[in-house]
């Protein structure tokens, strides 16, 4: 019964992140990740073939109901394509956009560098404030999930009220920088104010394993990741009062625009 009233009183988030490939690590944004080539057909001057696959995919899982919390990397506004892709959606009120920082640059991975990261973050949020409107929400996620307890301070003089960044597993500790774990992130974000929505995970052996974005997909954790989002996917949908109110409960979980174009073009979330 105490388990049944727990999981009433939880709230589920459904977000997405926007990475094109151009802004995968192994491509760029990452001191030792990044040193593959991108492929011919991905220049960066508009989404990619396999993007435009993922942009329709989500379209049509919108156009029947959907709606998400989108982060938003800035420099895909740069594309006239991109843009009037989303602007429909926005007219919904259904889509709230968020930060991705501007070109997905993995900051954790590199040295501390508050001032690199401070100009960025501004050129960032005023892009997607001034092309989202109301839509705009001040919430950020880390690209690539790389964040340091260093970024919460930033973040908070920015203006930012929610991080979603935090996916606490020690199998990917190393996201957090030097010297650091998801504990030492959580305790900087609410020492500055902030909210943190953590990731969904699953807890198998007393070891928390990854249930968003790319545990989707891998052999040996999909199966579990799914079965973690469909065992969730009745709650009541978060709403923005709940997403920022440290009080309530929430469920985060997120896939990438580009899942949807898995399946030749017919993924779907698993909810």
């Amino acid at each position: 019964m105490m388990e049944w009233m727990k999981l009433s009183e939880q709230r589920l988030w459904l977000t997405v992140d926007s990475d094109d490939i151009r802004h995968l690590p192994r491509h760029q944004g990452h001191p030792t990740r990044s040193r593959h080539s991108l492929p011919v057909d991905c220049d960066g001057t508009g989404p990619s073939p396999e993007l435009k696959i993922g942009m329709e995919g989500f379209s049509r899982w919108f156009s029947e109901g959907g709606e998400a919390t989108l982060f938003l990397i800035a420099d895909q506004l740069d594309s006239v394509d991109f843009r009037n892709w989303l602007q429909p959606m926005l007219e919904t009120g259904r889509l709230r956009i968020a930060s991705h920082g501007n070109t997905h640059r993995s900051w954790a991975a590199w040295p501390k560098d508050v001032e690199g990261f401070t100009s960025e973050l501004k050129v960032a949020t005023k892009r997607l404030r001034d092309f989202s409107g109301t839509a705009w929400r001040p919430w950020f996620r880390a690209p690539a999930g790389y964040i340091a307890p260093w970024m919460a301070q930033v973040l908070a003089e920015l203006g930012y009220i929610v991080d979603s960044s935090v996916n606490p597993t020690v199998l990917l500790k190393r996201k957090t920088g030097h010297g650091n774990n998801w504990k030492k992130v959580a305790i900087a974000m609410k020492s500055n104010g902030l909210v943190e929505r953590q990731w969904l995970t699953k807890k198998v052996l007393g070891l928390s394993l990854p249930s968003c974005g790319p545990a989707l997909h891998k052999s040996f954790l999909k199966n579990i990741s799914k079965r973690q989002w469909l065992a969730n996917s009745s709650l009541e949908r978060a709403t923005d009062s709940d997403i920022e109110n440290p009080d309530v409960e929430i469920v985060t979980v997120y896939w990438h625009l580009l899942d949807h174009a898995r399946e030749s073009g017919k993924w779907l979330p698993p909810l």
